[in-house]
């Protein structure tokens, strides 16, 4: 993928001053844009071998059942805030290539359980590994107070949309 910069990276004019109400969130909503095609290109896969070798959508599920535990398909399709029918298609390939197990619910075992396996956790541990060297070699030149600000706003900012998103019916603003 070419590295060069083209003129959707180009920093604003010298000497412009963004308004609040304009500029300062346009350019936000670029650079959240530029954030967005940059993490898809690179899947911010990490460095060495791991390098691209997990979609997000793999990660994110192998990642939610590492930390929560075993949870049924609902539980862990609400708690990532997406249909049941799309967790079922996205944890298909986790269970054929082993990562994920299907196991019967302890209580009900007519209910599935989907459990995070050896190998799921194993391959995770690696692909973290590899994700983690990468944000250190991109923020390598930053103070740790702004890691830790970046990532708190940056959770802030996730948190926001994931607020916006499950807020039913989606409101647009009042006119003045």
């Amino acid at each position: 993928m070419p590295t060069t910069p083209d003129m959707t990276t180009a920093p604003p004019p010298p000497g412009r001053v963004a308004s609040l109400e304009s500029g300062l969130l346009d350019d936000l909503q670029h650079q959240v844009a530029l954030f967005a095609r940059r993490a898809e290109q690179t899947r911010l896969g990490g460095i060495g071998q791991v390098r691209n070798s997990m979609d997000r959508a793999a990660y994110l599920l192998l990642n939610r059942l590492d930390r929560e535990g075993p949870m049924g398909v609902k539980a862990l399709a609400a708690g990532m805030g997406i249909d049941s029918s799309t967790v079922t298609r996205q944890v298909a390939p986790l269970v054929d290539t082993g990562l994920v197990k299907r196991t019967s619910h302890p209580e009900d075992g007519r209910a599935v359980v989907l459990q995070l396996s050896a190998r799921g956790k194993a391959r995770l541990d690696e692909v973290r590994s590899s994700r983690r060297q990468l944000m250190a070699l991109l923020t390598e030149d930053w103070a740790e107070e702004e890691r830790e600000s970046f990532c708190d706003l940056l959770t802030r900012f996730n948190d926001a949309l994931s607020a916006r998103m499950a807020a039913a019916p989606l409101q647009e603003p009042q006119a003045s």
